[in-house]
């Protein structure tokens, strides 16, 4: 498989590019990203990083969906706000030190990638 880098504004669908966030929404990023930053810590375990992530998703973007685990996902955004709803985005965590597992440019098949 041959990897063709694209910046966001290319790989977007082009009606996301004509949402225009409040200043409001841009300072609530701000800071949860901030947030999420200074928080991360390479001899911390997985579990933490799994757990600052899920409070900045929750706090910045997806405060009416669930989020949770579910089975071996690490973490799973639910189309709704309940559990019985059904999966929209899966995502795998991993530690900022592991580096091996994660994807990279030269290299998609790894472990971050495929579940």
């Amino acid at each position: 498989m041959q990897l063709t880098l694209l910046s966001p504004r290319k790989s977007l669908n082009k009606a996301y590019l004509k949402v225009i966030p409040s200043r409001s929404e841009i300072e609530r990023f701000k800071a949860n990203l901030i947030k999420l930053l200074d928080g991360l810590d390479e001899s911390e375990s997985e579990e933490h990083v799994k757990n600052d992530l899920s409070d900045f998703i929750r706090n910045t973007f997806y405060q009416r969906f669930y989020i949770n685990t579910k089975g071996r996902n690490d973490l799973v955004i639910h189309n709704g706000s309940e559990a019985k709803n059904l999966a929209g985005v899966l995502i795998e965590t991993k530690k900022p030190s592991n580096k091996s597992e994660m994807i990279r440019p030269d290299n998609l098949n790894a472990k971050a990638f495929l579940n």
